[in-house]
């Protein structure tokens, strides 16, 4: 029986004489025989392969040696049924066989002289069982999938009740309804006629308000995704459609009860049955830019504007509670989901800024990471941070309230602890462009990202240092598994990273 290839034969040259064994001895620690278990089974028909690697020096050579074909006292291999037949192949390699007795000596190429099969068969298949021992790692890359629009993302809202829910409007007026899970569109939301600048969901999260440049406002019905696969995508009407004086510059629904802000000209309260706000704010500015109601104290919620002010309302109230001036002009606001008195704005003077709505005279914490204007948050709590080369665009708190992600126009992503005053990640890729919005998924999992390139990323949020440290501990572990007793030797973590120290 032959797998994957025949054996090549033996390569060697006029000038060369016969090999002897080299007097080099392996480093301590490691057999020439050492097996390392990889984590890769892949199944064909009733045949399941499990591929080792033997460590050792050059290219790969293909072992029978190992191979169980029959159990202790049984049938053989071919006699068993299809359900219990085992394949276990090894990738076998020796290290005199490819180490270099000395330096004049011509390196072995490992070719397969047999027409019917590629010449360097077994070259591959050792990469490839190499690949397969990387797999931790390349599962850790962050990005996930892409979901494509039809123009620049500008606004993403996730649902609070479904996690695979989520919410994306575009430049030119289309807003799609996700099911992220099967990365496919369960309806596409037609009516607005200009770009998309704001969209939330409900508390019940079955209806989401939509804003945009065109004077509207929109009422839409959430579908929820079927359970069978399959493309399901349809075009869906808004509910209602309220009209505005103005065009808006952001949106968002009460935590409560059916009502939600819009912010343009002026700050309006609106309510799912009448057609026209029930109230208005305003304190001198030209223009709000966005609106945020407060997670804990529904009727508190704070709106930044164009005159560099923060500005703190409640509904019981018809005057605004306090106001602060800043030196430049703020672009967002957003409150920690677990700490909500607390808040973060994203500021043009390249900053994050966290505040207690108790104590709004001096910030609770700066974050001196961004390099250029922060134009939309939603935060973290008391802290704020200062990464990209450019605009910071939007900004959005984990539910857990421990992180936040910001989007930046320098094409990034980057996760910040609430109170640290670095990144801890960075995310990007080749042809993403412009970032304009953000979100976290529902479970803190995954984090959303809207650009300019027309589509929406979807990225791994958890700790890619983490993952790694615990990929390292197995490979640790394998490690002292398959060598010599004794000759591993393990340090603590306090002696690790000490090197040698000099008197």
């Amino acid at each position: 029986m032959v797998l994957y290839g025949t054996p090549s034969r033996e390569v060697r040259y006029r000038h060369q004489a016969p090999r002897t064994p080299p007097r080099r001895r392996p480093p301590a620690g490691l057999r020439t025989a050492q097996e390392r278990t990889l984590p890769f089974q892949a199944q064909s028909g009733a045949c399941t392969r499990k591929k080792t690697a033997l460590a050792g020096f050059g290219a790969g050579e293909l072992s029978l040696s190992a191979l169980n074909l029959a159990p202790p006292g049984g049938p053989p291999f071919f006699l068993l049924p299809p359900n219990q037949q085992k394949l276990f192949v090894v990738i076998h390699r020796v290290e005199e066989e490819y180490t270099k007795e000395r330096n004049s000596d011509l390196r072995k190429v490992h070719r397969n002289h047999d027409t019917k099969l590629h010449q360097f068969e077994k070259a591959h298949e050792y990469t490839r069982a190499l690949n397969a021992a990387k797999l931790d790692r390349v599962f850790a890359k962050p990005f996930v999938a892409a979901l494509t629009h039809s123009d620049g993302v500008t606004a993403l809202c996730r649902s609070p009740r479904s996690v695979n829910a989520l919410v994306s409007g575009a430049a030119d007026g289309e807003i799609r309804i996700w099911d992220v899970a099967l990365k496919r569109t369960l309806r596409k939301l037609v009516g607005h006629t200009a770009a998309i600048r704001g969209i939330s969901f409900a508390p019940d999260g079955e209806n989401i308000v939509s804003c945009s440049t065109d004077c509207t406002v929109r009422l839409w019905k959430v579908p929820y995704a079927p359970f069978e696969s399959g493309i399901v995508e349809t075009e869906q009407t808004p509910v209602f459609e309220f009209q505005g004086k103005n065009a808006f510059r952001g949106i968002d629904h009460h935590w409560g009860r059916s009502q939600f802000a819009t912010a343009g000209s002026v700050v309006d309260i609106w309510d799912h049955e009448r057609s026209s706000p029930i109230s208005s704010f305003t304190w001198g500015s030209d223009t709000v830019t966005s609106v945020r109601f407060n997670p804990a104290e529904a009727d508190v919620f704070a709106t930044t504007g164009s005159d560099r002010s923060i500005a703190l309302y409640d509904l019981r109230v018809a005057t605004p509670i306090r106001k602060l001036i800043m030196q430049a002009r703020s672009n967002a606001l957003a409150w920690n989901p677990m700490e909500a008195f607390n808040f973060v704005v994203a500021n043009e003077d390249c900053n994050l800024y966290s505040y207690d709505m108790r104590k709004l005279q001096s910030a609770t914490c700066v974050h001196k990471d961004f390099v250029s204007a922060v134009m939309d948050v939603d935060l973290a709590p008391t802290s704020l941070e200062f990464d990209f080369v450019s605009a910071v665009m939007d900004v959005d708190y984990a539910p857990t309230g421990r992180e936040f992600v910001a989007a930046s126009y320098d094409r990034s992503l980057r996760i910040f602890k609430y109170n640290g005053g670095h990144s801890r990640e960075v995310y990007t890729t080749k042809r993403m462009q412009r970032v304009f919005c953000t979100r976290f998924s529902g479970d803190a999992t995954y984090v959303f990202s809207g650009s300019d390139d027309m589509n929406v990323r979807v990225w791994k949020a958890a700790r890619l240092k983490r993952t790694m440290e615990q990929a390292s501990a197995r490979k640790a572990k394998r490690r002292i598994e398959h060598s010599a007793p004794g000759s591993i030797v393990v340090k603590s973590d306090r002696k690790r990273k000490i090197i040698a120290q000099v008197e």
